[in-house]
């Protein structure tokens, strides 16, 4: 019974060892991990502060796309769409909306959904109290007759559009990015 028990207190000890050996390798490797992602934190903020620093300077110039990855309807209804083809731009005046959420049918515009031009009128820039940019537009054009407006949050080029027609109450909200007009991916339909 004295060796079962040695050998039992022996076993246990080493067992210890083990796991405190296996706590200590988790520590560093956990050590690294949170100093690799700080690396990764602090290149991807100066990447944010970069794109809002374009998007601030592509809104003042009147020259920039709003590249949509989503779009929420009417009724709550949100779908992923495909940036290239679901936008807001605007360079000068001229003013395009295109909203294609499918890729199934070719609509209106040929590339599955509908894209409006007009010209834009009563644009206002401002920033609110949190840092958030606000930028307003009226489009008016064959087609279209609308108040856009744009918010960007501080720190990245990540917008919110909200679409909202004078005749009408059939709103629509982009979510995207937004690039200054010569580097976006967009393409544009055939407008109506």
């Amino acid at each position: 019974m004295l060796i079962f028990t040695s050998v039992w207190v022996a076993g246990s000890a080493q067992d210890r060892e083990t796991l405190e050996e296996r706590i200590e390798r988790w520590k560093a490797d956990m050590a690294e991990f949170n100093s690799r992602s700080s690396e990764d934190r602090e290149v991807q903020s100066v990447t944010d502060t970069l794109s809002w620093l374009q998007a601030q300077k592509a809104l003042n110039d009147s020259l920039f796309v709003v590249e949509a990855y989503a779009v929420t309807f009417k009724y709550g209804t949100r779908v992923q769409v495909n940036s290239t083809v679901n936008f807001v731009s605007m360079k000068g005046d001229r003013a395009v909306i295109q909203i294609s959420p499918s890729s199934f049918h070719s609509g209106p515009n040929g590339v599955g959904g509908i894209t409006v031009e007009g010209r834009a009128s009563n644009v206002k820039k401002s920033y609110d109290r949190k840092g958030r940019m606000r930028f307003s537009m009226n489009v008016t054009g064959n087609g279209v007759n609308a108040t856009v407006s744009l918010t960007v949050n501080p720190g990245t080029n990540r917008v919110v559009v909200s679409v909202s027609p004078t005749f009408n109450s059939n709103d629509v909200t982009l979510e995207g990015y937004l690039v200054p007009y010569e580097f976006s991916r967009s393409f544009e339909g055939l407008s109506l």
